[in-house]
């Protein structure tokens, strides 16, 4: 049997960043942090208490994030990121199966690498193999 790869991450496309963070903390206690430039303008979201070791403390729990609506960019919907251990072999075995890769997985400091697909009904989905495990 094929090893499970956890949902860890969710996105979703924010046409105003700071409204966005302040909806999701007033209404559901989310913690938000708002990234520079240099991180794309990203922001990243607390949806539970973390652990020292920087991962949620109650099982089956994800953050995630948002990231700014651009016109360049196709399939701007929410979206879940899913953990791999190995980002190239991921991306044969999507393409095999059938969706299509975006382009080449970028580097996230201290985060890991990342890319997003296209799966076989039009979703976009992303894959993370996290910086540990490289």
């Amino acid at each position: 049997m094929k090893a499970m790869n956890p949902v860890v991450h969710f996105e979703m496309p924010a046409e105003d960043r700071i409204r966005m963070a302040d909806f999701y903390t007033k209404v559901f206690g989310w913690q938000a942090q708002l990234m520079g430039e240099e991180s794309g303008n990203y922001v990243t979201v607390a949806t539970t208490e973390m652990g020292e070791n920087g991962r949620p403390k109650m099982p089956g729990v994800i953050n995630g994030g948002f990231y700014p609506k651009s016109k360049e960019m196709p399939a701007q919907y929410p979206s879940i990121v899913i953990a791999v251990d190995d980002i190239r072999e991921s991306m044969k075995h999507i393409s095999a199966a059938g969706g299509t890769v975006m382009g080449e997985p970028v580097e996230i400091p201290m985060v890991g690498s990342y890319v997003s697909f296209i799966d076989t009904e039009g979703n976009r989905v992303s894959i993370l193999q996290p910086a540990m495990q490289k």
